[in-house]
């Protein structure tokens, strides 16, 4: 009861004083673009469109739903490499290794690739009379993984209410002068990552 009071108290000191709600909006405000910010130097420095993925049904024995994988942009492949791709007119991206890899007449590379637990080839994932993958379609070559990080950020997209809520209520503790602006660069963070399936 008393929780509440304080912020209402707190609410009717921005409305008095519109200055401060201003600063605290556009601190609010340098917040989220510090996110994006981040975000963005994270493309540029990795050189991939999407830099962090997050698994969203693990069909691999290895891998989980929630495991987060680090990608970066690379033109060159080997077999064995696990990369993540994303087939045209699909929403959802895969993260499988590469099985062969074919060097066309004219420099550039054809992938084939191939689930750990398949036994067969991706053929079947691609589009109708696609024979391989070529490096528009690769995502990144994922680099590094962390196991189950990502629960929290799925959890976040499967219930909307609970993510508009948190964000709704990190933004007014933060335009009162009660809540901390790093959770919401880290909830705006959030809201960037990628999701594939395995």
């Amino acid at each position: 009861m008393w929780t509440g009071l304080l912020y209402f108290g707190d609410c009717c000191r921005l409305v008095r004083i519109p200055r401060t709600l201003l600063a605290q909006m556009l601190n609010l405000g340098c917040a989220y673009y510090l996110a994006v910010m981040l975000w963005k130097g994270f493309m540029v420095s990795t050189n991939c469109e999407s830099p962090v993925f997050i698994v969203q049904s693990g069909g691999d024995l290895r891998l989980h739903r929630g495991d987060i994988f680090f990608l970066t942009g690379s033109d060159s492949f080997r077999a064995g490499d696990e990369v993540v791709y994303q087939v045209p007119g699909r929403e959802i991206s895969i993260a499988h290794r590469v099985a062969n890899v074919h060097e066309k007449p004219d420099g550039t590379l054809a992938l084939l690739t191939k689930g750990d637990d398949n036994g067969v080839d991706d053929r079947g994932l691609y589009l109708q009379g696609q024979l391989f993958l070529t490096r528009p379609e690769i995502v990144g070559l994922v680099v590094a993984y962390l196991p189950y990080l990502g629960i929290l950020v799925l959890m976040l997209n499967d219930y909307l209410c609970l993510k508009c809520w948190l964000f709704l209520s990190t933004a007014f503790a933060c335009l009162i002068g009660r809540g901390s602006w790093k959770s919401f660069v880290v909830l705006s963070l959030a809201d960037c990552v990628g999701f594939s399936v395995t």
